[in-house]
């Protein structure tokens, strides 16, 4: 088992806690495994949400302040970060047009929608959060009894959960303006928002503040303060290796918990988990592979003339297997820099300050996976999130994808804080758990193409691209080994 990698061992985590939620559910074990092995679980989203908000204060900082000399914000750097952004946007867009479209948290069983939104209005009561599209279900005499069916609850407890919503609701209910939501961004007091995870606009908007005013002043003064926020940021990154390590147990729990608590003891419903889990795999992929064989090469076309379609892919082809099999931005990052170098012909002053910056703020794949993933998890649970409430995930994920580490599985830690942004439960990660691993190799590949893109486009522009005269790239890498 040593030997084996860790992908491959939460795998196996993955398939025993299933292989357990159905043996418990079928042995009618349910409460032994939510009370004695779901708390691992609730232990492991705990540590990522430790870790998540740190992360991506110091990764934001970090990855802005390193840009260098402000007139590299010039003319060249604006048009790579308006790149950046817009194909992330854009990604986001596609996400949630096509999980609005297809539906796939809707295409379970009713009941089972109607026992997770059960759950979740009792979730949202005893963490304080207002019911987000203002329905109770708990005020229905029918759903409250089948609420003490499935939970712990008197119907004393479960009277107060529906009478508590209506108070937090009445509550939130303040005046405000059209500008409210960018008001919202600004942080009026930052150690406030540091210790709320729905807060982490705030933060973001912070920790690209302090990054930038560190590129206006003198080397000798921000050069500590750039040395400590670099060193912080491998410490927390660290703790993400350390907790991934762990993973593999912590998965089990996690997933034989939450399968155990929206089954129970009734099998049909894991089985209805795992329907849904496959609308929503075919949903997140095929927005990603839009994404690598439609989007970026019409992007490409349309600024690049001189690069053919199968050009592209051929010149590319090695970092996109290497990110496929690591699901890493950054240790895919020396190929991608080889591949646009000598096969797309990129000069190197291009290549070496375009790409570093996409490995840090372009995460398209997992931009679009986090909008999907949270619009179904909301489906899952009979949610109806509003335009509104897409929009600020669309803003969420696209600012917490420039925080998102280039290490595999960084997207869930980021999906936390975007769970978190419109008042969904962080644990529900767990759901996904399953199918993550695969679809985060698609989203690397995704990321990884964005960033040649967006590199060839800023060099053509630049006059800084040859690609007539670049190499073959079988003869720049071994594609067998």
């Amino acid at each position: 088992m040593k030997k084996l990698a860790l992908h491959w061992k939460i795998i196996i985590g993955m398939v025993l806690g299933v292989i357990w939620a159905l043996l418990s559910s079928y042995m009618g074990w349910s409460a032994f495994t939510i009370n004695w092995i779901d708390p691992f679980g609730t232990i492991f989203i705990n540590l990522l949400k430790l870790i998540a908000v740190p992360l991506v204060l110091f990764s934001i900082i970090g990855g802005v302040a390193n840009i260098g000399d402000p007139s590299s914000l010039g003319r060249m750097g604006g048009k790579t970060l308006l790149l950046y952004l817009l194909t992330t946007i854009f990604a986001i867009s596609l996400g949630l047009i096509l999980v609005n479209t297809i539906k796939p948290g809707k295409l379970i069983d009713e009941q089972s929608r109607i026992d997770n939104r059960i759950n979740y209005e009792i979730w949202a009561s005893s963490q304080g959060h207002e019911i987000k599209d203002g329905i109770n279900y708990l005020k229905d005499p029918e759903f409250l009894e089948r609420a003490q069916e499935i939970s712990e609850l008197t119907k004393q407890d479960l009277k107060e959960v529906s009478v508590s919503d209506k108070i937090a609701t009445a509550d939130q209910r303040k005046e405000t303006t059209p500008l409210q939501p960018l008001i919202d961004i600004v942080p009026d007091n930052f150690f406030y928002s540091l210790s709320n995870n729905g807060l982490m606009l705030q933060i973001i908007f912070f920790a690209i503040f302090f990054g930038v005013c560190l590129l206006f002043i003198p080397n000798e003064k921000s050069g500590p303060v750039l040395k400590l926020v670099d060193g912080i940021n491998e410490v927390f990154l660290k703790m993400v290796d350390l907790v991934m390590q762990a993973a593999p147990f912590f998965v089990f729990a996690l997933l034989a918990g939450v399968v155990s608590k929206m089954a129970g003891d009734d099998i049909g419903k894991v089985v209805e988990i795992f329907k849904g889990l496959s609308w929503y795999s075919l949903t997140v992929l095929s927005g990603l592979l839009t994404m690598i064989f439609i989007t970026y090469p019409s992007i490409l076309k349309t600024f690049v003339k001189k690069i053919p379609y199968a050009g592209f892919f051929k010149a590319m082809s090695p970092a996109q297997t290497l990110a496929f099999s690591t699901s890493s931005s950054a240790a895919t990052l020396p190929i991608t820099m080889e591949c646009v170098e000598q096969n797309l012909g990129v000069n190197k002053k291009i290549s070496s300050f375009v790409l570093p910056i996409g490995a840090t703020v372009n995460m398209d794949g997992t931009s679009l996976y986090q909008a999907v993933a949270v619009v179904f998890l909301a489906q899952l649970h009979m949610i109806d999130l509003t335009i509104g409430q897409q929009l600020t995930v669309v803003m969420t994920t696209t600012l917490a994808s420039i925080g998102s580490a280039a290490v595999p599985s960084a997207g869930l830690v980021m999906l936390i804080i975007v769970l978190d942004s419109v008042g969904l439960n962080p644990a529900w990660i767990a759901i996904i758990f399953p199918v993550d691993r695969i679809l985060d190799m698609f989203r690397t590949v995704v990321n990884v193409t964005g960033d040649a893109t967006v590199c060839a486009i800023i060099a053509d522009g630049e006059n800084m691209l040859n690609y007539e005269d670049a190499k073959d790239p079988t003869e720049t890498f071994d594609l067998k080994s």
